[in-house]
């Protein structure tokens, strides 16, 4: 299970990427002024990419193993069942992260979860597609995977 709270590079309070020099010194020439290297992707960007590469990704508020609401925990815990990796991200640690997800899949609400790179929903969603037998079928291998691990 990962998860991750920034973004990578080094970021402010907000979460965004910055870079710091010191221009006050005249007496500092410019190679020699501190600069924090950032990343060149934007969130929105970000937000794709970790669609993409990660089968199962939840944006939450808090981690999987300390969650900071109920229908996070709701949420990972009906996804827990199929012994399936998570990726999760922290939107509580950073707003432009939770707007940049909200754009991204034109929903307002978290948990929101995302599955094989498509959006699935919420909590409620899961749990009702877990309770009719769907959310094993849409987790295809990644569930059986999961569950010949946990057998072993």
């Amino acid at each position: 299970m990962t998860y991750s709270s920034g973004i990578s590079g080094d970021s402010n309070a907000n979460g965004g990427t910055s870079a710091t020099r010191v221009t006050a010194d005249t007496d500092t020439h410019q190679d020699f002024q501190p600069t924090s290297k950032g990343s060149d992707m934007s969130l929105q960007d970000i937000v794709a990419q970790d669609i993409k590469e990660n089968p199962v990704i939840i944006f939450m508020k808090g981690y999987p193993e300390a969650p900071r609401c109920g229908f996070s925990a709701l949420a990972v815990k009906v996804l827990q069942q199929y012994g399936v990796s998570i990726t999760a991200r922290d939107i509580l640690s950073n707003m432009k992260l939770k707007e940049s997800v909200k754009a991204h899949s034109n929903w307002p609400t978290f948990p929101q979860i995302f599955i094989n790179g498509e959006f699935v929903g919420g909590s409620d969603i899961i749990l009702s597609m877990h309770q009719k037998g769907e959310l094993k079928d849409l987790l295809g291998d990644s569930a059986q995977k999961g569950e010949q691990d946990s057998a072993q």
